[in-house]
């Protein structure tokens, strides 16, 4: 048996629209998953032609995390579900964040909606013995100039990730999480696209590149695979050995 095959298996990728989440719900998809995404637009059609975004063989809702009844309300279309991947993330720049109103809004999306994404599916997650992945920051472990909200939002992921392990596993649900470094997407082009902050950025990297969404799927198909098995509460750092 290959423990990296998915068939049969339901997977909802929370943010998987774009960016990481869209790599890896396509990495759950390519293994034979059936895989649902939320995002943020009208429908599927208003992601043709956008940068990081394929929801080619992908079932996509409209949901909006921020408001946690609408994370309650939404009508489930499976019977089963395996694996939660929360991969939903927000960023305001230009010292937003330093304002109430914008650090309540990352805070609302990065934080509070893992919870409320959670508890959605916690009894489908127990019946099937599923995974819930986070995926987090390597913001978490140290100080993120500029942005106080994803700071601590990603931060508390992290020890989300602790408590919903230790309060689950014995109901069957593993939750862990993966913190990606700086990978490749829309929300991290303020560095990619400014040549002195990516020469920078690069120069701390050991292995010397950026990351890529392909990286964020293998560790979720890890954590979510029988090879997995034993691991419960932790969050793996994807990136490339910058956080050294």
């Amino acid at each position: 048996m290959n423990d990296m095959d998915f068939t049969a298996k339901t997977v909802l990728v929370v943010g998987g629209s774009s960016g990481i989440g869209n790599g890896i719900a396509h990495a759950f998809r390519d293994r034979g998953a059936e895989v649902h995404v939320w995002g943020t637009r009208a429908n599927a059609e208003d992601y043709r032609g956008e940068e990081g975004s394929d929801l080619t063989g992908l079932t996509y809702s409209k949901v909006d995390v921020s408001d946690a009844d609408a994370i309650a309300a939404w009508p489930v279309p499976f019977e089963a579900l395996d694996v939660l991947v929360l991969a939903q993330g927000t960023v305001i720049y230009r010292k937003g964040e330093f304002q109430m109103d914008g650090f309540k809004t990352v805070m609302a999306v990065n934080l509070d909606s893992l919870m409320a994404c959670s508890m959605k599916f916690r009894d489908l997650l127990a019946a099937a013995r599923g995974s819930i992945i986070t995926i987090s920051s390597t913001s978490a472990y140290h100080a993120t100039r500029g942005n106080p909200a994803y700071n601590a939002s990603k931060a508390g992921a992290v020890a989300l990730t602790r408590t919903l392990g230790q309060a689950w596993a014995r109901d069957g649900i593993r939750v862990n999480g993966v913190a990606p470094g700086l990978v490749d997407t829309k929300l991290t082009k303020v560095t990619t696209e400014n040549p002195e902050r990516l020469k920078g950025a690069l120069a701390g990297i050991p292995i010397g590149r950026l990351g890529q969404p392909a990286d964020m799927a293998g560790a979720c198909l890890f954590l979510a695979s029988p090879l997995a098995s034993y691991i419960v509460g932790q969050t793996i750092i994807v990136d490339g050995g910058l956080t050294l």
